[in-house]
C-alpha cells in the first residue's frame, strides 16, 4: 500500500472549480432556474484569485519576475489580496494602490498579507495623478524590477475566464446556460467567460450589471465616453469612470444599472435566505437579476447563471454594519430582516 499523503503543494492549486449553487429562495417566485456561480470559494474569497494567478504566471514565462521583484496594481481591494497571496507564495514583494472608496476591511486584510498600500482618492477623473490608476503608474515607474497588472487595460484578465470560468460554467450546466448575469468594472470576468459560453452556442444571452455613477452602459449603447454619467456612488468593483481596455463589449447582449442600496439589501437578503455569505456586488448581480425578472427577460426555460464574486467578509464595516447603512439612509426606505437580539450573560 502506497504511503502517499493526499496534499495540495500550496493555496495557489485550490483556485479555481468553485460550485455552481442553486438559488431557491431568493427566486423561488421567478419563472426559471437560477444558479450561482459562487466565487468565494477560491482560496482569497474572490474570482480575483483566477487573474492574479493567470497574469503573475504568463509574467513568469516571459521571464519578467525574478526573486524579489515587486508586483504593482491597482486595486479596489480583491485584486490586490489575490495578488498579496501569490506573492506570498512566489516571494515577491507586492505594491497596492487602492481607491478610498474599499472597505476598511479590504484595507486591512490587504496590509496582514503584506502588501504596501497607497489608499488614493476615490472620486477624481482617472488621469489625476492622485488616482489610483496614475498612483500605480507612478510606483511602477520609480520601483526598479517591477510589473504593472494593469487589469482594467490587460487582455490577460479576460483570458484568465476564458481558460476557467467559461469552461466551468459550461460543464457544470452541462451546456443548458441560457443567461449569463455577471457585473462588469474591468470587464475581465464578463468578456472571458461569454467569448467561451458564446463559442459554444452563440445564443447564450450575456448581461453585465453597471452602477448608476458608470459609463460602461451609456457606453456599450452608444460607444461614446459621457462624463456626464459620472457622479459617485459606494458599490466597489462595479462600474468605472473610464472604458477599460479588457472589456470586450462586443460579447455582451446589453447592460443594466443597479442601485447601492437595492444591491446591499439583495446581498443581505441572499446572506439570510440562501446561507451564502456574499459581498457586495454579488448583490448587484442579484439585484440585476430581479430587475430583469420583472421586465420579462425570463421564462419557463430560463437557466440563469449569476456570478457572485465575492465573499461579505469584506463588508462588515459597510453593507452588514447596521450602522453604516443607517447612515447611507439604507435602512430607512427597505424593511430589515429581523435579527436576533445578542444576550449578555451577567
Amino acid at each position: 500500500m502506497e504511503n502517499k499523503i493526499n496534499a495540495y503543494n500550496n493555496v495557489l492549486e485550490l483556485i479555481g472549480n468553485t460550485p455552481l449553487i442553486k438559488i431557491n429562495n431568493v427566486t423561488n417566485s421567478f419563472k426559471g432556474e437560477y444558479y450561482a456561480k459562487v466565487e468565494a470559494f477560491n482560496p482569497g474569497h474572490s474570482a480575483k484569485d483566477r487573474i492574479a494567478i493567470h497574469i503573475i504566471e504568463e509574467a513568469e514565462r516571459k521571464g519578467l519576475l525574478h526573486e524579489d521583484s515587486t508586483i504593482i496594481e491597482t486595486t479596489s481591494g480583491n485584486t490586490g489580496f489575490s495578488i498579496a497571496m501569490a506573492s506570498i507564495v512566489k516571494g515577491y514583494k507586492c505594491i497596492l494602490a487602492v481607491s478610498s472608496k474599499s472597505s476598511p476591511d479590504k484595507i486591512d486584510m490587504l496590509r496582514s498579507m503584506g502588501a504596501q498600500v497607497y489608499v488614493c482618492p476615490a472620486h477624481v477623473s482617472a488621469d489625476d495623478p492622485r488616482s489610483y490608476y496614475e498612483v500605480a503608474k507612478r510606483l511602477h515607474r520609480e520601483t526598479e524590477g517591477s510589473i504593472y497588472i494593469n487589469q482594467y487595460f490587460n487582455e490577460l484578465n479576460r483570458a484568465a475566464h476564458y481558460a476557467s470560468t467559461g469552461p466551468e460554467i459550461w460543464e457544470q450546466t452541462n451546456g443548458n446556460i441560457t443567461h449569463l448575469v455577471a457585473c462588469s468594472g474591468t470587464g475581465g470576468t464578463i468578456s472571458g467567460t461569454a467569448k467561451y459560453l458564446k463559442e459554444q452556442n452563440p445564443n447564450v444571452k450575456v448581461i453585465g450589471v453597471d452602477a448608476f455613477g458608470s459609463v460602461l452602459k451609456k457606453y456599450h449603447e452608444t460607444r461614446e465616453f459621457d462624463a456626464n454619467e459620472i457622479y459617485p456612488y459606494r458599490i466597489e468593483g462595479l462600474g468605472k469612470n473610464l472604458i477599460p481596455g479588457a472589456t470586450d463589449f462586443d460579447v455582451i447582449d446589453k447592460f443594466v444599472k443597479v442601485t447601492d442600496e437595492e444591491s446591499a439589501h439583495t446581498a443581505r437578503q441572499i446572506s439570510g435566505t440562501e446561507g451564502l455569505f456574499v459581498g457586495y456586488t454579488s448583490g448587484a448581480a442579484m439585484q440585476a437579476v430581479k430587475q430583469l425578472h420583472a421586465d420579462g427577460e425570463f421564462d419557463a426555460n430560463s437557466k440563469v447563471v449569476v456570478i457572485f464574486p465575492d465573499h461579505g467578509s469584506r463588508y462588515m464595516s459597510k453593507i452588514y454594519s447596521d450602522e453604516w447603512m443607517e447612515a447611507q439612509g439604507f435602512l430607512n426606505a427597505v424593511v430589515e430582516q429581523e435579527k436576533p437580539e445578542i444576550q449578555f450573560v451577567k
